[in-house]
């Protein structure tokens, strides 16, 4: 059987500033180099409604927007992705590795916004019909040194970058506990580890993942 013969879904998830988009770039590199095909893709957008659905919840022209608009319009945007994007992906047998996923919306609109993580988690699998990533990698960040990070470079903050540290505070915890719970979907790794270092144990945990045989199936 080729390498071909099993998707993989692969998540980033944590606060902003963490290097997400670093790290899953550096991923989608290696495994193309080893022959995978892999969709690299991100949250809020993947799709044309997805992308002007990011635009409008996240700048700051749109005005307020309140918590439970927010959550609905995240999970608007994660419908048409897992239906139009991730799940055709998955079954010609892609690595699809997508910046943010459900947990990020339990993190900001549950705990940021206090909706409540269980619910907001209700929405979005039904959004997604239960679509859930084999593996989820957690990179972790303390708020200030998010922030540091984000406003080092030229780009203005966006409209949820922009809140306040206790509010990055309240989603860096909840992405820990959403870990905690979950620790055999979860890589948790400090942010503030070297770039290389981290991206040699993200691909060293895929590469175990592409290893392991499919469950009532073939490896």
């Amino acid at each position: 059987m080729t390498t071909q013969s099993r998707g993989i879904f692969i998540a980033f998830e944590g606060g902003d500033g963490a290097g997400k988009s670093t790290q899953a770039a550096r991923l989608a590199e290696a495994l193309e180099s080893l022959g995978r095909t892999v969709l690299r893709t991100r949250e809020p957008g993947g799709t044309p409604i997805g992308e002007k659905l990011r635009s409008l919840v996240l700048d700051h022209g749109h005005g307020i927007i309140d918590p439970r608009t927010e959550a609905l319009m995240f999970a608007a945007s994660r419908a048409a992705h897992a239906h139009q994007v991730i799940r055709p992906a998955l079954a010609e047998g892609a690595v699809v590795i997508t910046d943010r996923y459900i947990d990020s919306s339990v993190a900001y609109q549950g705990a940021g916004r206090g909706l409540g993580p269980a619910e907001v988690r209700g929405l979005n699998e039904w959004a997604t019909e239960n679509l859930e990533p084999d593996l989820t990698v957690l990179l972790d960040v303390h708020p200030e040194e998010g922030r540091e990070r984000r406003t080092a470079g030229d780009a203005g903050e966006d409209r949820l970058e922009s809140e306040p540290d206790d509010f990055h505070s309240r989603i860096r915890h909840a992405f820990l506990d959403l870990a905690a719970a979950a620790p055999e979907r979860y890589l948790v790794l400090p942010a503030e580890e070297p770039v290389e270092d981290l991206a040699a144990r993200i691909l060293e945990r895929v590469r175990q993942l592409l290893a392991a045989p499919v469950p009532g199936g073939q490896p």
